[in-house]
C-alpha cells in the first residue's frame, strides 16, 4: 500500500481511520462542495450507462407484448423475473454499503435482506394474477427507492440515477401488468 500511495498525486489519498486510504475523498468533497454551491454531481458514466441498459429488460417485454400479444405469458415471467433480480441486486448494493460501516448497523443490515424474499416470494406464489405480482413488484421498487433516499452514506448522484431508473423500470412493470389484466380479460370473456 505505502509504495502505491507514493507514486500517487499527494491531493489523490486521504487517510481514513480504518488506517487505509480513500482515493474517492476528495472527489467527494468537490462533491460536497458542489452540492453546497448547487451545482449537480454527475453520474459515473460507466454507472449512467449499466443502468440505462438495465432498463430494456424492464421496457422490452410491454413492447414486445404489443407487438406479439402470444407471448405476453413468458414476456410478463421474463419482466417479473428480472424484477426479483433487480430488488436482489438492491438489496446487496445497501447490505454492501452498510457493511462497509465500521459498525454496520442491525437493523439495515436486516431489512437489505427483504427485498431478496420479498422479490423471491413474489415469484413463487401460487395463485396471484401475473398482473397483480407485475404490479408489487413495481411498489417494491419504488419502496426500495423511498428508502434509499434516507441512507445518507451512498453517493451523492444516486437517489438522482435511481429516480430515473424507478422510474422506467416501473413504467415498464406497470405496462405489462396492464397487458396482462387486458390479456385475462379478454380469456376469461372468451370464457363465458
Amino acid at each position: 500500500n505505502a509504495w502505491r500511495c507514493a507514486a500517487l498525486p499527494r491531493e489523490s489519498v486521504s487517510w481514513t481511520s480504518r488506517g487505509g486510504s480513500d482515493r474517492q475523498a476528495p472527489a467527494r468533497q468537490r462533491g460536497d462542495e458542489m452540492m453546497a454551491s448547487g451545482e449537480t454531481v454527475a453520474i459515473p458514466r460507466v454507472v449512467l450507462g449499466y443502468g440505462v441498459l438495465g432498463l430494456v429488460p424492464f421496457l422490452a417485454p410491454p413492447l414486445l407484448g404489443l407487438a406479439s400479444p402470444a407471448h405476453v405469458e413468458p414476456l410478463a415471467l421474463l419482466a417479473l423475473g428480472y424484477a426479483a433480480l433487480i430488488l436482489s441486486f438492491l438489496g446487496g448494493a445497501r447490505w454492501g454499503a452498510e457493511a462497509q460501516r465500521p459498525s454496520p448497523r442491525f437493523l439495515t443490515v436486516s431489512l437489505s435482506m427483504l427485498p431478496t424474499i420479498a422479490g423471491l416470494l413474489l415469484l413463487v406464489l401460487p395463485g396471484l394474477p401475473r398482473a397483480v405480482q407485475l404490479s408489487a413488484m413495481a411498489a417494491l421498487l419504488v419502496l426500495h427507492f423511498l428508502w434509499d433516499l434516507r441512507a445518507a452514506h451512498l453517493p451523492r448522484w444516486y437517489p438522482r440515477l435511481r429516480g430515473w431508473l424507478t422510474f422506467g423500470a416501473v413504467l415498464g412493470l406497470m405496462a405489462m401488468a396492464s397487458i396482462m389484466a387486458k390479456a385475462a380479460a379478454a380469456t376469461n370473456a372468451m370464457m363465458i
